[in-house]
This record gives structure tokens, sequence and C-alpha cells, in this order.
């Protein structure tokens, strides 16, 4: 998710939401940049040097590394730099250690970046299309805009809040890619995108009491991104994964994308393929798509072979296209669980052998999987009122052998399944 900003408005409507109200906490006095001098202190010399000597901080130590710090640097600095510190180690998860450590952020910045490997597919995907030119609305610290930088796409990065345009250009210029990305501090509303091939907005889903579900409560929301969306040849709008279908408008193309295995976010798609849906799932960029989704596929007994779809595939509503894949059923009408007498590879859902089918009874599995010498037990559940771990900790797991329970329902009733992986993941 970017930073603060609107999107294209309407004449009759005013811009709602402009702004994003950002908290910044403080630990031992060393909190993270909140301002623009503080900020520009941090790309000093002094300041690039003193976060160098940071990337192993220790955070539990920081109160003495800050006394130590502040013998040979201004406090202001220092406080600083260890705030920066710590957001480039929390940033390293989504951006990798070799980008994460040269970058700058504000914590509402690594909170809602895009994950740089969902980016950079983004990226590929607009490339592909011949975008050659594109604007960034509400771009926050400029994660997406490096990505569409490096897959050489030029980018007008815009955003209304001053530090956060600081950060974003910083981050251009640490990874050399200032040549490509113009970072423009303004209200989005009333940016001219007209001369560019795309445009790509990613609305605020936080608002002061926490993440908005609901669409038009997005800064800006659904329907004026949507707006500003189709005056583009192509465009995209970056939405929560649980948006309902019927959101979706019908022009859109509607992609759900995991990386190793999480949902990670969904994305409307204007000017690619009008009313079809996408499940991607990273790293490999494997995708499943349809116009025309088959009807769920009739319920039946479990079988061998217990296929749990990947959540991109679920969140798309296309369980129905992997099990006849798959040759396979449901387990029940309402679940999300396919089963089939014989193993296929897929790399939509991953496979487990079911070597047993009970009804729920807490006593009996305990019995069973203490008979089995079960230790490493993973538990699972879709359907079900039980907790994994309340499970775990009331059946106590003991001996050298593994297994997976899934805790789920079979033709409406609760039901115990165990097994174990079947194949990996191709």
């Amino acid at each position: 998710m970017h930073g603060a900003g609107s999107c294209h408005p309407t004449a009759a409507t005013p811009p709602r939401h402009l702004g994003r109200e950002r908290t910044f906490h403080r630990l031992a006095d060393n909190g993270p940049v909140n301002d623009l001098d503080s900020f520009a202190a941090l790309l000093t010399d002094e300041g690039r040097a003193l976060l160098d000597s940071l990337r192993d901080h220790d955070p539990a130590k920081e109160l003495a590394t800050a006394t130590r710090l502040r013998r040979d640097h201004p406090a202001e600095l220092v406080s600083a730099a260890l705030g920066q510190a710590r957001l480039r180690q929390r940033a390293v998860a989504k951006f990798g250690a070799e980008d994460a450590y040269r970058m700058y952020f504000t914590p509402g910045g690594v909170e809602m970046a895009t994950r740089a490997t969902v980016a950079a597919y983004r990226a590929e995907r607009f490339a592909a299309l011949g975008v050659r030119s594109l604007a960034d609305l509400c771009c926050g610290i400029g994660g997406d805009a490096l990505a569409l930088a490096r897959a050489g796409i030029r980018v007008l990065a815009v955003d209304r809040d001053p530090l956060t345009c600081a950060v974003a250009r910083a981050n251009a210029a640490a990874l050399g890619l200032s040549e490509l990305i113009e970072v423009r501090e303004a209200d989005v509303t009333e940016v001219d995108t007209a001369g560019y091939d795309a445009v790509f907005l990613d609305p605020a889903r936080r608002g002061g009491r926490g993440r908005t579900f609901d669409p038009e409560a997005y800064s800006p929301p659904l329907s004026w991104a949507v707006t500003a969306a189709r005056t583009a040849r192509h465009a995209a709008v970056k939405i929560a994964p649980g948006i309902p279908h019927e959101a979706v408008p019908a022009e859109a193309e509607a992609e759900w994308i995991s990386d190793g295995g999480d949902v990670k976010e969904a994305v409307l798609w204007f000017g690619t393929g009008p009313g079809s849906v996408r499940a991607t799932l990273l790293p490999g960029g494997t995708s499943l798509r349809t116009a025309d989704p088959l009807p769920d596929p009739q319920p039946g007994p479990v079988g061998r072979y217990l296929y749990e779809p990947d959540g991109a595939v679920i969140r798309a509503h296309l369980v129905a296209e992997v099990a006849a894949e798959l040759d396979g059923r449901l387990i029940d009408p309402t679940i999300a669980y396919v089963t089939a007498d014989e193993l296929r590879p897929t790399p939509y859902a991953t496979a487990y052998e079911i070597t047993d089918v009970m009804p729920f009874n807490l006593k009996k599995l305990k019995a069973l999987l203490r008979e089995r010498e079960v230790g490493i037990l993973t538990v699972k559940k879709r359907g079900s009122a039980v907790e994994p771990e309340e499970l775990r900790r009331k059946v106590k797991p003991q001996g050298r052998n593994s297994a997976t329970v899934f805790l789920t329902r079979v033709a409406g009733a609760p039901t115990v399944l165990i097994g174990a992986p079947a194949q990996s993941r191709p």
C-alpha cells in the first residue's frame, strides 16, 4: 500500500481522505524519522555512515547503543538513525537484505509497501502490455515505482505527504533509478495522467482505527479509483484480497496474488481481460485464469488424496477449475478441499495422502496419535470451530513420527482427516 493521496475526483464530489494519518512510536527516545529535517540528516555523509554501522544493530541493546553513539554524534541524528535501522531490519522480509539496507522507510511505509516480489511481477505484466510510462498515484515510499523502473518503465510517482516524497526520492537515488522516477509532491486529484501509457492506483486501506474493509471507505474510495483507471489505456488498482466478487467492475480483470502460499493482495486490471478472474502464485508466477468459471463440482466421499488449494485460487473462486484438472470432487459443498483417488501434480494445490477418516472425537484422536507415536503434528482447519493450537494442547503429541490432521466437515458432519504430504509443489 502506498502513502497519502486521493485519485482523480469527479467534478461534483469533493475529495475524501486526502491525507493519511500517521502515528509514530518511540523506543528509548529513538523514534523513527517524522520530519524532513531529521530525514535530511540521514542523507548526509555522517548519517549514511551511522546507518551503515547499525546494519547488525540489536534492538534489545538500543539504550546502550544510543548512549555510546551520542558521545560522537548529535542526539537527534542518533535517534533518527536507530529508528531507521529498526525499520530497515523489518523491511528485509519485504525487500530483501540487499535493497532494504540501502533504502529508507517510514513506519507506515514499511507496513503498507508492496512486497518486492509482488511489485516485480506486476511491473513485468505492465511491461508485457507495452507500457513504457506510468503514473503511480499514491506512491508511498516508492516500492512499486522501483520495480516498475527496474522493468524499464518511466514512472511519475505522486504522493501528497512531503516526508513520504522525500523518502521515495531517496530510495530512487539509493537504487540508482532516479533517471526513470520522477517523484512529485501533489494531490493526485490534480495530476494530469493523459501523457502516460498506464496508471497504477493503490488506495489507502487503513485509517485511524486500523484496516478498512469497505471498498468505499478506501482513501480514495474504490469507485473513484476505478473512474481514474478507466481514463487510461491500461491500469491497475490494488485492492484488499477479501473484496466481494460482486464489487468488481464488469470491465475489469480481477487477479488474486499469493506469495509463498500467503495471499498478499488483489488487483483490478483494466484493458486486459474484461470479466475474467485470475489466481497467480509467486514466486513462480504460475497463473490460473478464466473468463467463464466452472460451477462447483459435486461433493463426494474422501478419496486417497486431499488437495488444499492455494489461497489465491480460493479467493478467485477457481477451486472448481482445480478440481476439474485433478478429476476430483469436494468433500463438502461449503469446504474448499478437493479430494481425488489418484495423485496428480498441480501448482495450484498441495496434495496429502489420507490414511484415516473419522468423525471428530478428541479422545479417539488422541489415542490414535499416541498409538502411532506422532510427535510432530501439523493441524489444519477449514469449517471447524476447533482451533489448531487448542487441539495440540489437548492431544499433547509425543513420539518420533509426524502427521497432518485436518479439522473439517465431510457431507456436513465434523470430521478428522489424518495424512501426510504427498508431493512438493512443482
